[in-house]
């Protein structure tokens, strides 16, 4: 009799761990989905952050009128960018964001749509070409109309806000006021 009972206890062991097995299982699975669902919504919404069609406007600013984005925000050039293509990647590309487009970008009042033009960059994004410069913003850029990385060095050259001729721009147009620093030493040339 003792005997019998114990094969039941171990038939009953048996039973209940194939059942928890089972539901492990079956939630293991369940969290295996979840993640790549998650996982594929965070991907689908960066993309669409990403690779959408840009815009490149002209906007008035105390460099006189630049090329901007669809926020406003000034468009640079590298000096160091040669034949259309990017020579800003990696953390270059992380204070100097490349503008990007999903297809033909768009141009806006006052940009020549014959300029406007698309690179391939090497991570395979497309970038938005002025006159054959490469596009970039300014993480310093905050606001709309800043041009705080005008005459720049960084990443081995210069950057410059980009004019409406696809130029480079150097120094505000005559006519606007610019700032100077003066020298605590009268007689010293060097600002």
């Amino acid at each position: 009799m003792r005997h019998v009972r114990h094969q039941n206890h171990q038939g009953e062991d048996k039973l209940t761990r194939r059942a928890a097995t089972k539901r492990l299982s079956v939630l293991l699975a369940l969290l295996a989905a979840l993640g790549v669902a998650g996982f594929l919504a965070a991907g689908s919404i960066a993309l669409s952050a990403t690779r959408t069609q840009a815009t490149v406007s002209l906007r008035a600013t105390k460099l006189g009128r630049i090329l901007v984005n669809s926020k406003g925000h000034t468009l640079y050039l590298f000096a160091r960018d040669r034949n259309g293509k990017s020579a800003c990647s990696g953390s270059c590309a992380k204070f100097w964001p490349p503008l990007l487009s999903a297809g033909k970008p768009t141009a806006g009042s006052g940009v020549r749509s014959s300029l406007l033009r698309t690179t391939r960059r090497s991570n395979g994004s497309l970038q938005v070409t002025y006159n054959k410069h490469p596009l970039y913003t300014f993480a310093l850029d905050k606001q709309a109309g800043q041009t705080n990385g005008e005459g720049r060095f960084a990443f081995g050259a210069k950057w410059y806000a980009v004019s409406a001729r696809g130029t480079m721009v150097l120094k505000a147009p005559a006519g606007t006021t610019s700032t100077t620093t003066t020298s605590p030493y009268p007689n010293n040339p060097y600002p």
